[in-house]
């Protein structure tokens, strides 16, 4: 029997999870990098997980861990700042951790400690990436919605 594991960085989408609520301070003037700012955010825009999965899915040499992850990682730091740039916001405010924690709960943890994790697997059955740059899946999530809403 083929066994295929998903392991998912933070995928961003216009609805629910993360990134709604970073984007909150960010449009009230008051953003910045999470924490420290140093550690690694390894991200997904919602279509790419999508279409990775379907990738598992319908390849049958797929099997075992799968990275659900954009092949570009970056710092929190670089997060903030391209947020910031997308949104046309400053990004210079960093938020303490326990502020996070408040705000977030537990999932404040994902984003204070972070890990580089690269879709190794993805790439290597030949996804092709919608969405391999933070700006451009940044832009397509958050330019369509303002524009819109």
């Amino acid at each position: 029997m083929r066994v295929v594991t998903i392991r998912t960085g933070i995928v961003l989408a216009r609805e629910g999870g993360t990134l709604p609520r970073m984007v909150t301070p960010f449009r009230l003037f008051l953003g910045g990098p999470l924490g420290s700012g140093w550690q690694w955010v390894s991200w997904i825009h919602i279509a790419d997980a999508v279409g990775i999965i379907q990738l598992a899915l319908e390849h049958t040499t797929v099997a075992g861990p799968v990275n659900l992850t954009a092949p570009q990682p970056v710092r929190m730091e670089e997060f903030a700042s391209v947020l910031g740039r997308v949104l046309k916001r400053p990004s210079s405010l960093r938020v303490p951790a326990w502020v996070l924690k408040m705000a977030l709960g537990e999932m404040a943890n994902l984003l204070l400690t972070g890990q580089r994790v690269l879709p190794a697997r993805a790439l290597q059955e030949g996804y092709q990436f919608r969405y391999p740059q933070l700006a451009g899946a940044l832009e397509d999530l958050l330019i369509l919605t303002s524009r819109s809403g």
